[in-house]
């Protein structure tokens, strides 16, 4: 029996909690802390990706996490030009709660194993090659299969 009426409501909020307890163990937080940081990586990643690029990967998130990443988003004059590790951390950074004591590179490691763990490989291995080098080096190296 569904919880919510709706099968699809319930499939998404399982995902999304899934998603949630993966970011907040890896960075000992609880799901609040999680939801702010999946957010802030979806939304710097997002606004660092082509227009074409971050829609092909938004079709592959959950629905409620879908709705997170495309909260607020203006494609015009994407993607952002942010080249360097700090600027895309510092990007992170100003999107965060300033009272969430999270250190921002692992933040974004999280987010991006993750996203690894649960969009497809194809999909991955687009995104980072879309991505500066430096910003690359943040991601968890490909499995052998992925690479394939």
């Amino acid at each position: 029996m569904s919880l919510n009426g709706l099968d699809v409501f319930d499939e998404t909020i399982h995902k999304t909690n899934s998603w949630l307890k993966e970011i907040a163990q890896q960075l000992g937080l609880e799901r609040r802390g999680a939801y702010q940081v999946l957010r802030a990586v979806l939304h710097c990643l997002r606004d660092r990706l082509t227009v074409n690029e971050a829609a092909d990967l938004g079709d592959q998130l959950p629905m409620l996490v879908r709705g997170i990443y495309y909260e607020g988003w203006h494609p015009a004059g994407k993607p952002e030009k942010i080249r360097s590790l700090e600027d895309f951390l510092d990007a992170i950074t100003s999107r965060l709660q300033p009272q969430q004591p999270v250190d921002t590179e692992d933040a974004a490691r999280a987010v991006f194993r993750t996203l690894e763990h649960q969009v497809s490989a194809g999909e991955i291995r687009q995104v980072i090659d879309t991505l500066p080098k430096t910003i690359r080096a943040l991601w968890p190296p490909l499995s052998e299969a992925a690479v394939r």
